[in-house]
């Protein structure tokens, strides 16, 4: 089907600048806004993981309210390396629906109890998991600041108990993704900027006083300009620390030198940053955000591939869908 719009086929490439477990940054480029926007959205509201969606309490002496302890349990981020391959529970016919099978679920299970006059901190350390791939994130791991210590590597903090106060629960841990609830989402984070690109007049530059050229660089609020100390020339140090916010732009205009700086944002090159909660790794997000992308890019072409029969068939081509 021939329409009037003249479209050519990019090759969008990546070039990975940091990776971490839970941490990335890269180059997206030869592509447009709407492809890296649709990247974005997709790794923070559309790539599954598993979290806690139904919990079933036994004993609760504790302060803290049934809602309130299951609100806290579905929010703790759980590994979920085989989300991709495993079932929703909607669409499970192992257990017609219910969610409650091991192809679409994972159960776990947690019994406290304090019995001393020490307070008892239950933390997501106590959750045991009836599937080993699938256990909540150990922070204590990543090697941070903040989990140095033999304290805050106990896990992430559920509920305190006193003596005497007791907690038992049974939780269903199942597949989603954050367009349903927040606590599916695998990401942190998830930013793009475009890439600048800074031009300098030298010719205009060269007519300026040092005072002037100091001006200019402390004009930016961020370090993006500097001054050479050999040649005395101002220079550009950090391009990527420019915020588009105008001010070096600003400057040159009062000092009745326009053109002196010239900045462009390139409408094909843009700077990805992306943190997860750990759920799954920064890199397999990017690659499980790709290949969600890739199928929803599928199903808009059998749609219209669907309406071109309809076109050419009418009333038999709906038919043979169904319609």
């Amino acid at each position: 089907m021939e329409t009037g719009l003249q479209s050519y086929q990019r090759f969008p490439k990546i070039k990975i600048r940091e990776l971490k477990d839970d941490y990335a940054k890269f180059e997206l480029r030869n592509t447009d806004a709407s492809m890296a926007n649709a990247l974005r959205r997709v790794m923070i509201s559309e790539v599954p993981t598993i979290a806690i969606d139904l919990v079933e309490i036994e004993v609760n002496s504790s302060v803290l309210n049934d809602e309130f302890i299951a609100h806290r349990l579905g929010l703790i981020p759980l590994t979920s390396e085989r989300a991709m391959s495993m079932r929703f529970s909607r669409d499970c016919d192992a257990c017609d629906g219910d969610g409650q099978c091991e192809f679409c679920s994972v159960e776990f299970h947690l019994r406290a109890k304090c019995i001393n006059d020490q307070t008892l901190d239950v933390t997501s350390k106590d959750l045991y998991s009836s599937d080993h791939t699938v256990v909540p994130v150990d922070f204590s791991e990543s090697g941070g600041s903040a989990f140095e210590n033999a304290e805050d590597s106990r896990g992430i903090t559920i509920v305190k108990l006193r003596k005497g106060q007791e907690l038992r629960l049974r939780a269903i841990a199942r597949k989603g993704i954050g367009k349903d609830h927040a606590k599916w989402s695998p990401a942190a984070t998830v930013t793009f900027m475009y890439e600048p690109e800074i031009h300098i007049n030298e010719e205009m530059m060269e007519t300026l006083s040092l005072e002037e050229k100091t001006s200019i660089v402390d004009s930016s609020p961020t370090k993006v300009f500097g001054i050479n100390p050999q040649t005395g020339q101002v220079v550009v140090v950090d391009p990527e620390a420019y915020t588009y916010d105008d001010e070096v732009l600003k400057k040159v205009e009062a000092m009745g030198k326009p053109g002196l700086v010239e900045i462009y944002a390139k409408e094909d090159s843009f700077i990805f940053t992306v943190e997860s909660t750990g759920a799954v790794k920064a890199s397999q997000l990017v690659l499980n955000a790709i290949d969600v992308l890739k199928q929803k890019l599928d199903a808009v072409r059998l749609l219209e591939e669907s309406l071109e029969a309809d076109d050419q068939f009418g009333e038999l081509g709906a038919h043979m869908r169904g319609g």
